[in-house]
Formats: C-alpha cells, sequence, structure tokens
C-alpha cells in the first residue's frame, strides 16, 4: 500500500475575516482570497507559508452553525470513491458521500469507528513536493485524541498505510503512540482526557520560538490552554484557542 497522510486543513469558522487575521499574526501566514467559493457558494481564504498554501478558512455551512468552529483535516487519496467506500467497510462514517469541487478536486467528509472527523481528497492538478520537516508554517505534527488508540492506530493503518513507532507511557493519562508514514514521524495517537468531550484530531503549527508566538496568541486576543511544555525530542508545544473557540496548537525547535 502507498501510505498517505494529512496534506490540507480547514478552518471552519464563525467570523473568516477575525479568523483570517488571527493566524497571520500568530504563524505568520499570508492570507489570499481564493478567487472561487465553497460548495454553499461563500468566500473562502488561502492561508500561505511563502508561496505554498497550507489551508483555508471558510464560514460555517449553515447546517453546522450550532457546532463550535474547529480545524480539519484532509488525507489524500487517489481514488475518493474506493477510499470512502473502504473506510466504511471498516467501520467508518461517510457524513458527506464523493462529491466534485470545481477547480479543487473531489472529497468525501468521514469520521473514524471512533468518531474523529476528517476528509479525503483527490485534488486536481500535479502533486507537490514534500515540505522540509520543521518548515515554518506548515503542520509539523498530528495528535488523535480518541477513545481506544489501538482500535484507531489499526483504522488508520489498514486504510492508509501508517506505521506504528514508538509507545509512551504517560502515567496516569495512559499510552501515547507515535506513528509514521513512509518511515518519518508525523504524530501522536491517545485516549481522550475527560475533559475533551468526543474523539478530536488536533494541529501542530510550526513556528520559529514558542514564548514569542505564545505571546502573539494572547495579544491577539486567543487563550493558551496548555504550555509552554518540552516534549520528548527536545521541542517545545503549546496548545491554544482563537478568539472564534477553535482549538489548535504550536511547535518549535526552541523557547
Amino acid at each position: 500500500m502507498l501510505a498517505t497522510s494529512f496534506f490540507w486543513y480547514e478552518l471552519m469558522t464563525s467570523d473568516i475575516e477575525a479568523a483570517r487575521d488571527f493566524y497571520a499574526t500568530v504563524i505568520g501566514w499570508r492570507p489570499q482570497a481564493w478567487s472561487g467559493s465553497d460548495l454553499s457558494g461563500k468566500p473562502y481564504i488561502v492561508m500561505n507559508a511563502g508561496q505554498r498554501g497550507v489551508g483555508g478558512i471558510m464560514n460555517l455551512p449553515d447546517h453546522m452553525k450550532a457546532m463550535p468552529p474547529a480545524w480539519i483535516g484532509y488525507v489524500y487519496a487517489a481514488d475518493i470513491d474506493a477510499a470512502t467506500q473502504s473506510l466504511k467497510e471498516a467501520g467508518g462514517t461517510a457524513l458527506r458521500e464523493p462529491t466534485e469541487i470545481p477547480e479543487v478536486g473531489r472529497f468525501s467528509v468521514v469520521s473514524d469507528p471512533q468518531g474523529a472527523h476528517f476528509q479525503m481528497l483527490h485534488p486536481d492538478g500535479p502533486d507537490q513536493p514534500p515540505v522540509a520537516p520543521g518548515a515554518v508554517g506548515h503542520v509539523g505534527w498530528h495528535e488523535l485524541y480518541t477513545s481506544d488508540w489501538r482500535a484507531a492506530f489499526d483504522f488508520y493503518s489498514n486504510q492508509f498505510g501508517w506505521t506504528l513507532d514508538k509507545e509512551y507511557d504517560i502515567g496516569e493519562m495512559g499510552i501515547y503512540a507515535i506513528f509514521s508514514v513512509d518511515g518519518r514521524q508525523v504524530g501522536g495517537m491517545m485516549n481522550k482526557p475527560p475533559q475533551i468531550p468526543v474523539p478530536v484530531w488536533q494541529f501542530y503549527f510550526n513556528v520559529e520560538a514558542i514564548d514569542a508566538a505564545a505571546q502573539r496568541v494572547r495579544e491577539a486576543a486567543g487563550k493558551v490552554l496548555m504550555g509552554p511544555m518540552e516534549v520528548p525530542n527536545g521541542s517545545f508545544v503549546v496548545q491554544c484557542q482563537d478568539p472564534q473557540g477553535a482549538h489548535f496548537a504550536l511547535l518549535a525547535e526552541k523557547r
């Protein structure tokens, strides 16, 4: 199996202009209004690290207005229809069956068997070269909080070719399992603590220095919920919430 992983990230929020300005300030992204629109006909903003798009910001769809703003990741799939069917046969759920987005590609909205949401996309256009590890502005880590991390890992391994790299015993919080894609560590999984109500993916955006980035979060009316904290590889992280309520995290190699 050709291993695939997350390659695009999307914020669904209640105020796209405020979110655009917040993340441009905190992470240094360059916003760019997309010439098209989302499927509901509303504006879509692409956030770039240098000349390369990292993710997009869109309004919460009307049928999701009661939900809090959130980041969601897209996993690459060569054949969306086949990948969605395989996911359903493995116990996942298709929340939106495969659909074409003009000028973008074919996608589906899904959840894993434990209920964590993500999307799958086969984009139009040429493949992008891989991003260097630690590149500022890109996603440096993917973290799944779930109800059964071993079952979740088996699911993602079977669907996308991920491999289990290491398991860390973190005491009362249980096991933190690191997974790799094509030999590169890209994320971790753990059973969620009680304060996280449902299984969810969290994404860590790379910044140059964690203390300065945490200060930018606070000055831009966001919240630092945890950290700064040093992680086993010597990097530093903070977990945060933006002014509209979406959770995210930051990762840096230095304080």
